[in-house]
């Protein structure tokens, strides 16, 4: 984008060193064209790569016994990606007993 944005506001710097003959004002004409364009094209490049996430919404009970786990939310373990993760009204969960775990969240573990 850098690169798109310094083409197209050199192009009137053509103009305004001198008299531009034909060949100079083709050559800016050109430049110019190609900046607009790069810069599209990479404005277009950076919304079109959507990241992939995980979203838990609405979610029901969850009921963990004798060393269970439940989760209404979202388990996963730290290294199994970097989008986006959500988790919006989730439902209850509880753990009854020696080693259960419930969770209602983010767990990355």
């Amino acid at each position: 984008m850098v690169v798109a944005v310094v083409l197209t506001v050199s192009t009137p710097f053509f103009w305004l060193l001198g008299t531009p003959d034909t060949g100079q004002l083709v050559a800016a004409s050109v430049q110019g064209a190609t900046g607009i364009a790069a810069l599209v094209w990479a404005l277009m490049q950076s919304s079109a790569t959507p990241r992939p996430g995980v979203a838990v919404v609405d979610t029901g009970n969850a009921k963990a016994t004798g060393g269970g786990q439940a989760s209404t939310g979202v388990r996963r373990p730290q290294d199994a990606g970097s989008g986006p993760v959500r988790a919006e009204r989730t439902g209850d969960a509880t753990a009854d007993g020696p080693d259960s775990s419930a969770g209602t969240g983010i767990d990355f573990s």
